[in-house]
């Protein structure tokens, strides 16, 4: 199995950080995902994740990231850690570093596009949860509840 680490980033309006995968991605690409990639060997999955953010983007999170779920994907022969925080980046503090596009999406407009395997179920979860309302609540974005939206 292959672990990966993953990260909900959300900005100051609520938006989430999305990867658009280049034709060069060895797994899935020309999708959308979150930023994030493989654990590698002696690593924590939190660790893992902050510094894939950091290779992708250049960005930092405001505050450590937490834990928001795991996902086991047999049939994709992969485990997904994923982890959320908020930041006060604009746009143009992102530095692609890997992929075709990196962009804060307004929350309402995120599941409008392909992703990866695994992904869309927990986008639900996560822009459906108390963790997110908390973030974006204290990003100043209005605390809304998406789940009946997607």
């Amino acid at each position: 199995m292959i672990h990966v680490a993953c990260t909900f980033l959300v900005d100051r309006t609520g938006a989430l950080l999305l990867q658009l995968r280049d034709d060069k991605a060895p797994y899935f690409p020309n999708v959308w995902g979150l930023p994030g990639g493989a654990i590698e060997e002696g690593e924590t999955p939190r660790a893992g994740a902050t510094r894939e953010l950091w290779e992708e983007t250049r960005l930092r999170p405001d505050e450590p990231l937490r834990l928001f779920a795991r996902q086991e994907l047999p049939e994709h022969d992969r485990v997904k850690n994923y982890f959320y925080g908020r930041t006060s980046a604009r746009p143009e503090d992102v530095v692609l570093g890997e992929g075709a596009a990196m962009l804060f999406i307004p929350a309402v407009e995120v599941l409008n596009r392909p992703f990866t395997p695994g992904s869309v179920e927990m986008i639900n979860r996560f822009l459906a949860s108390p963790e997110y309302r908390e973030v974006a609540g204290r990003a100043g974005y209005p605390s809304l509840d998406f789940g009946h939206q997607i």
